[in-house]
């Protein structure tokens, strides 16, 4: 079968390309970076250089596949992620809908259902656009927190022994290991057997801030590293100061943070009897990256 990735060689979409070459599957890329043409090209599939932003190119891109797979790029440096998010997914949708192509699987989060309603009315719904598309069979994956966004506060933890969030440390957070979206993803692709809407959460491990803190410090042999819990403002500031525009860094982060010490998640995550399905715990994940 003839399968698009959207997301470039990202941590989900690199692994899941993988998988699909390995298992015979002709498979495009989508980038918008063009040196990353030859590493595409090196995993055997073909690379499509262009914009998400620009509709006639995702058009020409989607042409003639089975199935895609779907994701926003989170370039939370732009001034207004919102309008961006809409821009892309609207293009997804249109070139979904022109060539008929009839399999998504589109990279969600476990916070959509919650979106549109306080803290989160600024959240984007990542899956109505492309519930809009008529007769379309799709699954939106609803993963956590990405173990990878600690990769941000590496030299934090090295150089100061401490991690944290806007989340005090008893909260437990739903936490998710990309290589484990990409398995699912993978799973979904490889034989296209779903019908209608579908819903799949993918839960690698859950801990609360003391919990990852402490399996961190035992990755990098320091029993000493802490969970500090940064106020709003204070994390707002410095995450604006590594790049993010103000409204994202609110919208993605902040708000998400916020939704998380309020138990929003965790409530749903127990109301709809989740369970960890995810593959690679927490201490997996710190073992490879943080004693590295």
């Amino acid at each position: 079968m003839k399968i698009i990735i959207t997301g470039s060689l990202g941590n989900i979409s690199r692994p899941l390309v993988q998988k699909l070459i390995a298992a015979g599957h002709t498979v495009g890329v989508v980038s918008s970076k063009q040196d990353k043409a030859a590493k595409i090209e090196a995993l055997g599939a073909r690379a499509l250089i262009g914009s998400v932003e620009d509709r006639q190119f995702i058009t020409t891109a989607f042409k003639g596949a089975d199935a895609v797979y779907t994701m926003i790029p989170p370039d939370f440096s732009m001034a207004d992620y919102n309008a961006f998010s809409a821009t892309v997914a609207g293009n997804y949708a249109a070139a979904i809908q022109e060539h008929g192509i009839q399999y998504v699987v589109n990279l969600s989060s476990i916070v959509t259902p919650l979106s549109g309603a306080a803290p989160l009315e600024n959240f984007f719904n990542l899956e109505a656009e492309l519930n809009r598309v008529k007769d379309l069979n799709v699954v939106h994956l609803r993963p956590a927190m990405f173990y990878t966004n600690f990769y941000g506060q590496l030299h934090h933890v090295k150089e100061r022994g401490m991690i944290g969030h806007n989340v005090p440390p008893s909260v437990n957070m739903l936490l998710t290991h990309p290589a484990d979206i990409a398995d699912a993803a993978f799973r979904y692709l490889d034989d296209l057997s779903f019908r209608g809407v579908n819903i799949f959460h993918i839960i690698s491990d859950v801990k609360n801030g003391s919990q990852i803190a402490a399996t961190i410090g035992s990755a990098i042999g320091n029993p000493q590293v802490q969970w500090a819990f940064f106020p709003d403002d204070q994390l707002l500031e410095g995450l604006m100061q590594n790049g993010f525009s103000k409204d994202a860094a609110q919208a993605y982060v902040i708000d998400a943070g916020v939704a998380i010490r309020q138990n929003m998640l965790n409530e749903y995550y127990q109301a709809n009897r989740l369970d960890i399905n995810g593959s690679r715990s927490f201490g997996h994940f710190t073992n490879e990256v943080f004693s590295a």
